[in-house]
């Protein structure tokens, strides 16, 4: 009887340094993932939303900066959305932004990005005369990436994106030329191919007007995607853009993968 005592304590002690180890692996991930969610010291952050976007605000930007800029003398203050994944989510959501608050778009530029994917990244500068119309335009749009990443689908290989509004406003102007206070969509497929026949389907299912359309070659930063824009009638443009939704998921299931988003679809 003392042997098997004997024994099975000897299995126990051998055991535990391997389960502290385990325990104390498992403190330590739970210490680093607390670590990376503190939010930034730093006067200028805002916030982090989906899509890797980071949102900032300089309450008084620099003189020479300024100039290089561009930026209005009237404003001091800009606002800062940039996200290493997306353009159209973003876009949306600063479209939003700008009609909740006193703030002018100032520029909008695609980076070849999403992490090494098909598509693009962000940058998106606001202006305003006073810093708190800056950051509460980047804490609407951060806000908003929720529901405009709603019809963002992704899988190895490849991706869409899909956004629409009743009334376009001045960062959908800015990014594709849309006219002010109409219906709006934007329809992305990658790779390239996918996008093209997704364009063809929305043209075909209603009566819509195309504003852009751009390739790898003309009109995006040689990313893998064809992205057509389009306006008309709210019900013509929201039904354009959910037939090419259904024809891109299709033909990316096609090719063996199941394409999702990671939020809840509004279109």
């Amino acid at each position: 009887m003392s042997k098997i005592i004997t024994s099975a304590a000897e299995k126990i002690l051998e055991k535990q340094p391997a389960e502290v180890f385990e325990k104390e692996k498992v403190v330590e991930e739970k210490r680093e993932v607390k670590v990376m969610s503190v939010p930034s010291a730093i006067t200028e952050y805002v916030g982090a939303a989906r899509g890797d976007t980071i949102g900032l605000v300089i309450a008084n930007v620099d003189y020479y900066l300024h100039e290089k800029m561009g930026l209005d003398k009237k404003y001091r203050s800009i606002g800062i959305i940039s996200a290493r994944t997306g353009a159209g989510p973003q876009i949306m959501a600063a479209d939003e932004a700008v009609k909740a608050t006193n703030t002018e778009v100032v520029s909008i530029e695609l980076a070849r990005d999403t992490k090494g994917g098909a598509g693009h990244g962000s940058l998106i500068i606001l202006a305003a005369e006073d810093v708190s119309d800056a950051r509460r335009a980047v804490e609407v749009a951060l806000k908003e990436l929720d529901r405009t990443f709603g019809d963002v689908y992704g899988c190895d290989v490849g991706h869409l994106e899909l956004q629409y509004t009743a009334r376009a406003s001045l960062a959908l102007e800015k990014a594709f030329g849309a006219p002010l206070g109409k219906a709006f969509g934007i329809i992305v497929g990658a790779p390239a191919g996918i996008g093209v026949v997704m364009a063809d389907t929305a043209m075909k299912t209603a009566n819509v007007e195309i504003v852009t359309y751009a390739s790898p070659d003309a009109g995006t930063a040689h990313s893998n995607e064809v992205i057509i824009t389009i306006t008309g009638d709210s019900g013509a443009v929201r039904q354009s853009v959910i037939a090419a939704r259904e024809v891109g998921l299709s033909l990316l299931r096609a090719m063996g993968q199941e394409p999702k988003t990671d939020t809840e679809p509004y279109i």
